[in-house]
């Protein structure tokens, strides 16, 4: 049987970190940014962690 692809678009969107959790960004950051405060826009900013909910179809579109 050939290898699984891996979806390019998961492969854009997510990183595995050392410890082997999935990291991500946030969403709401690209665009429409006049109305958001700076705040708002600052704590978009930091990447996050997949929620353990997500992991395992995360995984499967990685094929890690």
């Amino acid at each position: 049987m050939p290898k699984m692809k891996t979806k390019s678009g998961a492969k854009k969107r997510f990183s595995l970190t050392g410890s082997g959790k999935i990291k991500r960004k946030h969403a709401f950051k690209s665009h429409i940014l006049t109305k958001k405060t700076k705040k708002q826009k600052r704590n978009l900013t930091h990447d996050a962690i997949v929620d353990k909910t997500n992991v395992k179809d995360v995984k499967r579109m990685l094929v890690k």
